[in-house]
C-alpha cells in the first residue's frame, strides 16, 4: 500500500474521524484508525463502540501507487501529521507491519495494528431516510440535548428521544429535574418513528456539521442510526427501552405568567447564584413576584452573605404574586438556548414545574422543576 496526499486534507479528515477514536477499550484495535486506499479515494474509519465514523477523501492531491488497507495507532498518526511542514505527505506500508510517513526531510515509521483484530463495521444506508437542513437539525439538537442526564443509573435518560409523525420531528430530553422539547417541520411526510439517540453521540455529531446550507440524511435501522453528511458517514447506536411519556409532565394551565428580557434575567440569576450552593455546585436562587409586579431574584448563605436583584418584567404580569426556588444552573442553561430576546415564564404554583418559552423559538419549550428550601 502506498499513496500521497495533501497534508492539510489528510489532517482535516483525520481530526473529524478522531472524534470516534476510542481511548479506553479492552480492544486495542479500536484505538487505531483504519485507512483504505483504492479507486483514487482514501477512506478513513474509526469507532469507539458507541459511535463510528467513515470519511471518504476524494482530493486532487491523492495519488495511489499501490492500493491496500492498514490499521494505524490513531493518537500518534494525528499528532505526527499535525506537526509535519511539507504540503504533501506519502504513506506506505513496509514489511506488512510498518507504516512509513515521508514528508520533505521527515521520515517516520509507526508499528501497525493487525487489521484482522478490527471489527467489521457496517455503514449501510436505507432506501427510506429523513432529509433535514443542517442548520435546522443543529438547532433541534442544541436546544434539547443539554437537558439529558449525565448519570448512568437511568441509561434511557442519557438519550434524546426523536419522534417522527408525518412531517413533524420532535426531540425531547430530560434528566427528571428539567425537560427540553423542540419540534421542527420537515418538507414532506415520513413513516412514523420513535427512537432514543445517546446525547453524547449527538453532541459529537454537532462538532462535525459545518456547512449549514446543505442537508443531512438520517438513516434508521433496528439498533442504530446513520447520519450521512457530505462525504461523512456518522453512525451511533440507539438506546433500548421506552422513553418516559413526557407530555403528561407539561402543564396546560398557568396561574402566573411573566415576560422578561432574557439577558437581564440571566445576568440577575447569575449574580444571585454566586453566594448560594448546594452539593458544591448547584446554586439555588429564589424568585419573588411582589404585589407591585417587580420580580426579586435572591440568594442567601448564612456563612457568606446575601444577594438581592430586582428585575422588571417587559410586559404586564398575568396572575398573582408567588415565591419559588429553583436551580440557577438549570434556568441559565435553558435561557442560553433561546434565540428570542424576550422569554415568557409560566408558573402553575410554588411547588409545581414552570415552563419557559420564547416568541422567536416556535415549538420549543423548557420545563424546570422547583427546588425545596428550608
Amino acid at each position: 500500500m502506498r499513496f500521497e496526499i495533501s497534508k492539510d486534507s489528510l489532517l482535516y479528515h483525520l481530526i473529524i474521524a478522531q472524534k470516534a477514536l476510542s481511548t479506553k477499550t479492552p480492544n486495542p484495535a479500536l484505538t487505531g484508525i483504519k485507512i483504505d486506499a483504492a479507486d483514487g479515494k482514501i477512506a478513513i474509519t474509526t469507532s469507539n463502540g458507541d459511535i463510528s465514523i467513515h470519511v471518504t477523501i476524494e482530493d486532487p492531491s491523492v495519488v495511489i501507487d499501490a492500493p491496500g488497507s492498514m490499521l494505524v495507532p490513531g493518537k500518534y498518526l494525528v499528532e505526527i501529521v499535525r506537526k509535519l511542514e511539507s504540503p504533501i505527505v506519502t504513506l506506505s506500508v513496509v514489511d506488512q507491519n510498518l507504516l512509513r510517513i515521508e514528508a520533505d526531510r521527515s521520515d517516520i515509521t509507526l508499528n501497525l495494528f493487525d487489521l484482522d483484530d478490527y471489527p467489521a463495521l457496517q455503514f449501510k444506508t436505507q432506501e427510506d431516510f429523513i432529509n433535514v437542513n443542517v442548520r435546522t437539525f443543529k438547532t433541534l439538537i442544541r436546544q434539547t440535548a443539554f437537558a439529558a442526564s449525565t448519570i448512568e443509573n437511568r441509561p434511557i435518560l442519557t438519550g434524546v428521544n426523536l419522534k417522527l409523525e408525518g412531517n413533524a420531528l420532535k426531540a425531547v430530553a430530560t434528566d427528571s429535574y428539567r425537560l427540553s422539547q423542540k419540534a421542527i417541520e420537515l418538507k414532506q411526510n415520513y413513516t412514523s418513528m420513535n427512537v432514543i439517540v445517546p446525547s453524547k453521540s449527538l453532541e459529537e455529531l454537532l462538532r462535525v456539521l459545518e456547512n449549514n446550507q446543505v442537508d443531512i440524511e438520517l438513516h434508521f435501522n433496528q439498533n442504530s442510526v446513520l447520519f450521512k453528511y457530505q462525504n461523512i458517514l456518522f453512525r451511533s447506536r440507539l438506546l433500548e427501552g421506552n422513553y418516559p411519556e413526557t407530555a403528561k409532565l407539561i402543564p396546560k394551565e398557568f396561574g402566573t405568567t411573566i415576560v422578561f428580557n432574557k439577558e437581564q434575567l440571566q445576568t440577575a440569576i447569575d449574580r444571585a447564584s454566586l453566594l448560594s450552593y448546594r452539593d458544591g455546585q448547584n446554586a439555588i436562587v429564589k424568585l419573588n413576584l411582589r404585589e407591585d409586579d417587580v420580580v426579586e431574584i435572591s440568594s442567601n448563605s448564612p456563612e457568606i452573605g446575601r444577594v438581592l436583584e430586582e428585575v422588571y418584567p417587559v410586559a404586564e404580569v398575568v396572575g398573582k404574586p408567588l415565591k419559588i426556588a429553583f436551580s440557577s444552573k438549570y434556568l441559565i442553561e435553558a435561557l442560553k438556548v433561546f434565540n428570542s430576546s424576550e422569554v415568557s415564564i409560566a408558573f402553575t404554583g410554588e411547588i409545581r414545574p414552570f415552563v419557559v418559552t420564547g416568541e422567536f423559538d416556535p415549538q420549543m419549550l423548557q420545563l424546570i422543576l422547583p427546588m425545596k428550601t428550608d
